[in-house]
């Protein structure tokens, strides 16, 4: 794992907070892999760059703007863990949701090969084997 693998990851949500939400999912790897949290609506596994993008596309319908902050990186072998502040604002409201979740990224030769997301942020670094060690 490198120090650009991390700032690929970070890339991606900085392009998402300035309006490029299809950023997120775009070049991944084939067979590219998105898990949601069961809560969520439309909870599920998306598979390749085009049902992942499809999936955020109808997640984010509802919202006028929202912003993604990567606030911290931990990473393991091949896996990054991202820590991200979410503010959203639906369409129509002048209040913003404010939450914290956790992205755990697994990569593959530079590239994404699967996300998984999580509601709290300490549940991706337990997945990634994480737990116990200093934050």
């Amino acid at each position: 794992m490198s120090q650009a693998d991390i700032e690929q990851i970070r890339a991606r949500y900085e392009a998402v907070g300035r309006g490029d939400r299809g950023a997120v999912f775009r070049d991944v790897l084939p067979g590219f892999t998105l898990k949601t949290p069961d809560r969520i609506p439309n909870a599920g596994t998306y598979l390749g760059e085009g049902e992942a993008t499809r999936f955020m596309a109808d997640f984010w319908a509802p919202f006028e703007e929202i912003i993604i902050e990567p606030e911290e990186f931990f990473e393991r072998g091949d896996r990054i863990v991202a820590y991200l502040r979410v503010r959203s604002r639906h369409k129509g409201s002048s209040a913003f949701v404010d939450i914290h979740v956790g992205a755990l990224w697994t990569m593959r030769d530079g590239k994404p090969l699967m996300c998984e997301m999580f509601p709290q942020r300490e549940q991706a670094l337990e997945a990634a084997g994480l737990i116990g060690e200093e934050r």
